[in-house]
């Protein structure tokens, strides 16, 4: 119900005038008017009576829905050493696509005290701004049965993606409340978490969850689903990524019965403040590319780094490197593809274009501001999935039907906050440096280069926007999405014509910089298929598992050239039969020489007076897991844990006690040692207290204050020891396979930016 009396306070500091809730620009400058609809999390029955204004600014649309009048307005923010409850929302920043996160709390007067209402933004709502009216998005259970075969699957396969990290927040049992669980069109969102109590649900009790959703599956994957469900309930499926690579071959099924239509434009601007244009995009500017009839399509955006020293050189060097790498991908048909591989193999791109660019840096002397640079997002769209791949602060934007999304996380410091779990975002973007990045292509080697893939499955149509910040700056594509963007999808629009006033808004609403965009238009035709799916459950998973944790640890395959991505056989494996009479006895005579061998060796590793050398191909098999390296304090290296076995105390006075587990952040060279001297900076992670799994890879840990000490600062400051420090206090260094007591965050230094303004 809405209140006649409220008004829309237009967010421009210079304007601020009111204006009837159903406009969408101020009618006093033309602002566009953002609309925040909030989800109140409050042990109520409700947050307050419909038209109710709370707190001078909120007001309340229904039980637990309000709308910010305010919006140019910062929402109150907890104190940080409240904020302990709330960091699993800041945690999962990387998710929000499904995960909501936090807007702000709201103070509720009750007599002499006050409650804190928790504020969700962009929770999964219906909104009809003819009418005014906001109602929430259907539960999954319910919008089930109505969907097509793929979507449901789509659906199943973004829970899986979800289940780990929420598990690794205790908040995995959000995924089985239906309530909580709702769908926003293709997408999987939920209204809020739900902390799981003292036994942590496992996947069985999804495959349980999930074995509701059976009798109203379609024809084609009702088999598929009642045969997942009960191998999780089995514990045949006993990890997500076997599950995801279930789900994935049940998808690329149905995706057969699927035929997108592919359009992609650029267009990049020099700007009305710059000399010169530091952006590049391909294909280029003002090309039109369609699928069919050009076999691929890829967008990428790159956004350079060093002024008019080189951030141009940078920008185009990545695209010329991409574009090759990502071309012999391309070749390989979409049924050949692994997933997995692929997304390895877009990485590894982008870290051959990085040491490319690091290269030229090095070989040209060029040392901090003077480091040319550039940030990178692309776009392949295969199939029926949509691969984005990004490095910096260029984004990639996904607008449905339905919403316009953010997918990419921005390198910057204000979003490393939010991911430690340090602030919440809408603060953490006021602070100075906010905007700074902690990671661009050419600024190191590859190795500490931290590229994000993410793999998102269509079956409606869309557009990816790609951009650089020049357009992105100051949410301009949150506020004009839906009047520019959006008539793509209903016809209204031309793609190439909606480039070129994405990027008139860019140099009109901001024009401080480069700005480059890159559209692309997925149109997708489906028909229900009359085969059933079945699904295929591997007997074991391990083999898999090996292989793809030795490709991620090889720095010799992480640089290969020749690597190409894996093919899948087209054909079932051939069973075998018993041999032929004339391959028995050499097989006897190999199997003979084989044992020879293995003793020979055996007895080399004991006392064997001379080195005996291994088949230099055998150490090249990725399914036999190489020796790990020894960790100690001497090759000491960001995202180890090590271990206080004494007593240390700091020069804030606050003691680390025998116990404490503390994460390398970052080590740091001390030039005027001649012994090879280093500091370390670390983070507090766990101590003695902390209950830490002995068998899981992501344990849970929720201690921040250690015992017996003074309380370390609020924002769990770095502890910054040199190496005689470390070594007089007898620490001691996890080693790879040991328990991790961390969640393993890695903290890369601030990138300044160069003497001139990085574009």
């Amino acid at each position: 119900m809405e209140n006649d009396a409220a008004t829309l306070y237009c967010p421009n500091e210079n304007c601020q005038a009111a204006n009837p809730l159903t406009h969408k620009f101020c009618q006093r400058c033309s602002t566009p008017l953002p609309k925040n609809y909030l989800w109140a999390v409050v042990d109520a029955p409700s947050v307050g009576s419909p038209g109710e204004i709370l707190a001078d600014r909120y007001l309340v649309l229904d039980k637990f829905v309000l709308l910010d009048t305010k919006p140019g307005l910062l929402a109150l923010t907890p104190e940080l050493d409240n904020l302990q409850p709330l960091r699993a929302y800041l945690r999962l920043i990387p998710y929000r696509l499904h995960v909501p996160q936090v807007y702000g709390v709201l103070f509720l007067a009750e007599g002499p005290s006050h409650r804190e209402v928790l504020l969700l933004e962009k929770p999964p709502l219906l909104v009809d701004d003819t009418i005014q009216q906001v109602q929430l998005g259907s539960e999954l259970t319910t919008a089930w049965r109505d969907a097509t075969s793929m979507r449901q699957l789509n659906w199943l396969w973004q829970i899986a993606h979800l289940w780990q990290p929420l598990a690794s927040e205790g908040v995995a049992s959000s995924l089985l409340d239906s309530y909580v669980l709702r769908v926003e069109g293709s997408l999987v969102r939920l209204l809020d978490l739900r902390f799981d109590a003292a036994n942590s649900p496992e996947l069985p009790q999804l495959g349980e969850f999930w074995q509701q959703l059976v009798s109203n599956a379609k024809p084609a994957i009702a088999k598929f689903v009642e045969q997942v469900s009960l191998s999780l309930i089995q514990g045949e499926i006993n990890s997500t990524d076997q599950l995801i690579g279930v789900l994935d071959g049940g998808l690329a099924g149905l995706g057969r019965s699927q035929t997108p239509t592919i359009k992609i434009i650029t267009k990049t601007d020099t700007g009305p403040s710059r000399q010169r244009n530091e952006d590049a995009c391909s294909p280029p500017s003002g090309t039109l590319v369609s699928k069919p009839p050009q076999p691929t399509a890829l967008a990428i955006v790159c956004d350079g780094i060093g002024g008019h020293e080189g951030g141009n050189v940078a920008s185009n060097l990545a695209i010329e490197t991409i574009q090759q790498q990502v071309q012999q991908l391309t070749k390989v048909p979409y049924d050949h593809i692994d997933p997995s591989q692929l997304l390895y193999d877009l990485e590894k791109a982008v870290a051959i274009a990085n040491d490319k660019i690091s290269q030229r840096n090095d070989g040209e002397n060029r040392q901090g501001r003077q480091r040319m640079g550039t940030t990178l997002v692309m776009a392949l769209p295969v199939a029926h999935e949509m691969y984005i791949t990004h490095v910096g602060d260029s984004r990639a934007y996904w607008i449905t039907r339905h919403g316009c999304y953010q997918v990419t996380l921005d390198d910057d410091v204000a979003s490393r906050e939010v991911r430690l779990g340090y602030a919440i975002y809408r603060e953490a973007v006021q602070q100075s440096a906010a905007g700074s990045l902690v990671q661009a292509l050419g600024m190191g080697p590859s190795t500490s280069l931290h590229p994000t893939s993410g793999r998102f499955m269509l079956d409606e149509d869309a557009v990816f926007l790609l951009t650089s910040d020049g357009l992105s700056d100051f949410d301009r594509v949150e506020e004009y999405w839906e009047t520019e963007i959006l008539p793509i999808l209903i016809g209204e629009a031309n793609i190439t014509n909606v480039a070129d006033r994405l990027v008139e808004i860019a140099n009109a609403k901001n024009g401080h910089d480069n700005v480059t965009v890159a559209l692309v238009h997925y149109q997708v035709e489906y028909w229900e298929p009359e085969i059933t799916i079945k699904a295929v459950i591997p007997e074991s998973y391990s083999a898999k598992t090996a292989d793809f944790t030795s490709r991620a640890t090889d720095p010799t395959l992480l640089g290969s050239p020749n690597h190409k991505t894996q093919v899948i056989p087209d054909k079932e494996p051939v069973k075998t039969s018993s041999l032929p009479l004339q391959w028995i006895v050499p097989l006897i005579i190999v199997v003979a020489a084989a044992s020879l061998g293995l003793f020979v060796k055996q007895l080399g590793l004991q006392s064997w007076p001379f080195p005996i050398f291994s088949n230099p191909i055998q150490t090249l098999n990725p399914t036999i897991p190489a020796t790990p390296t020894l960790r100690s304090l001497a090759n000491l290296s960001p995202g180890w844990v090590i271990k206080t076995n004494t007593e240390i105390s700091l020069a804030n006075n606050p003691l680390l006690p025998r116990g404490t587990f503390l994460e390398v952040i970052e080590k740091r060279a001390n030039p005027k040692s001649a012994s090879g001297d280093f500091s370390v900076n670390m983070r507090v992670c766990a101590n003695k207290s902390t209950q830490i799994p002995a068998n899981t890879n992501n344990p849970a840990v929720t201690s921040s204050v250690l015992p017996n000490s003074k309380p370390l600062p609020a924002k769990e400051k770095p502890v910054l020891l040199n190496l005689s420090q470390l070594k007089s206090s007898g620490v001691s260094v996890l080693q790879s396979d040991a328990p991790n007591p961390c969640r393993t965050v890695t903290q890369p230094p601030v990138i300044q930016p160069p003497d001139t303004s990085p574009t």
